[in-house]
C-alpha cells in the first residue's frame, strides 16, 4: 500500500480514537454536542499546558485519566 495511504489511515484512526476520549469524557451530552464549547475547553487545556505548572497539571490530567480508564475497565468486567 502506498506510503500516503498508511499515514492517512493512522491519521484517521488517531482521530477516531481522540473523538472516543470525548465522547467518553460525557462531554457530548453534559454541552449539548455543542463543538464550540469541546474547542474552548480544548483551548483552555492547551493554555495551562503553555503555563508554569505544566508537570503538575499533566500529573493531575494523567491521574484522573488513568483512573477513569480503571474504572471503565471495572464496569465492562462486570
Amino acid at each position: 500500500m502506498r506510503d500516503w495511504r498508511v499515514k492517512r489511515r493512522e491519521r484517521t484512526r488517531q482521530l477516531i480514537e481522540l473523538g472516543g476520549l470525548i465522547a467518553k469524557a460525557e462531554l457530548i451530552e453534559l454541552i449539548d454536542d455543542d463543538r464550540a464549547v469541546i474547542l474552548g475547553l480544548l483551548i483552555e487545556a492547551a493554555a495551562k499546558l503553555k503555563g508554569d505548572n505544566r508537570d503538575q497539571q499533566l500529573l493531575l490530567w494523567r491521574r484522573r485519566g488513568s483512573r477513569a480508564f480503571a474504572q471503565n475497565r471495572l464496569a465492562e468486567r462486570s
